[in-house]
């Protein structure tokens, strides 16, 4: 079985349809947990509703302050019961064969970590036509120089990876931190190029703030508990990071 974790903060315009693409998955062996980080608009009411009325593969964490997205994902995390984990962000959608396909292939690889491809959404989640496209394999040294692995996108096999290792930092950029910190326990993660996901991107969202995104990525790289890399082994890997960022949204 599937465990998906959605963490859920004020995302009432876009959770219904969210949950809707995980019910529609065509492998039925799932679970999802939804963590609410003290949302102040109807996502709760949503939600239970959706529960009430035949989400019974479905459960509602309600956290009883706003710890941010890092704290919303742990305590999916450790509610999970399934071998295989995922995550799924509150306002992305994935496509029907999103679980089944990435299984698959996760078993074909014979890996513990695989992430997809995906495609950028306007506010409504329609594609804008830009993909980002991932490659076969990744290493932590190769994951320094880009952040490719999107959210969404992954599943690990907790078989193969303790949980310890999956719960994300209370940091920004929790989720990049989170890949790096298991890559380099030698874990190699093997990319699945198709368009699974729909990574819905508002006009206003904190990745769209460029400065604030070149300190955060700087940061990982200087962190001791990430990265750890002297200010000379950081720069190469922070310029290659800047061209494969530049060229993705081209």
């Amino acid at each position: 079985m599937t465990s998906i974790v959605i963490p859920v903060y004020n995302a009432a315009p876009y959770i219904a349809r969210t949950i809707a693409s995980v019910r529609a998955q065509t492998d039925r062996e799932w679970e999802l947990i939804l963590v609410d980080d003290g949302s102040t608009d109807a996502s709760v009411e949503i939600i239970r509703d959706i529960i009430s009325t035949g989400g019974e593969m479905m459960s509602l964490i309600e956290l009883e302050k706003g710890g941010g997205a890092a704290a919303a994902r742990n305590a999916g995390i450790e509610a999970a019961r399934g071998r295989y984990l995922a995550f799924l962000d509150a306002d992305d959608l994935w496509s029907k064969d999103k679980l089944a396909h990435t299984l698959s292939f996760l078993r074909e690889k014979d890996a513990a970590f695989v992430f997809t491809s995906y495609a950028f959404g306007d506010e409504e989640a329609r594609p804008t036509g830009k993909e980002v496209r991932v490659p076969e394999t990744l290493t932590f040294r190769e994951a320094l120089s880009r952040t490719v692995i999107f959210t969404s996108t992954v599943i690990f096999d907790t078989n193969r990876i303790a949980k310890k290792w999956i719960r994300m930092p209370e940091i920004e950029s929790e989720d990049t931190a989170t890949w790096w910190r298991i890559l380099k326990q030698g874990v190699t993660a093997y990319g699945l190029d198709e368009v699974l996901t729909v990574y819905r991107r508002p006009k206003k969202s904190l990745s769209s703030n460029k400065l604030h995104a070149i300190r955060r990525f700087w940061h990982l790289l200087r962190d001791p508990s990430v990265a750890d890399c002297s200010v000379v082994e950081a720069l190469p890997h922070f310029a290659g990071w800047a061209i494969h960022a530049t060229m993705r949204r081209l």
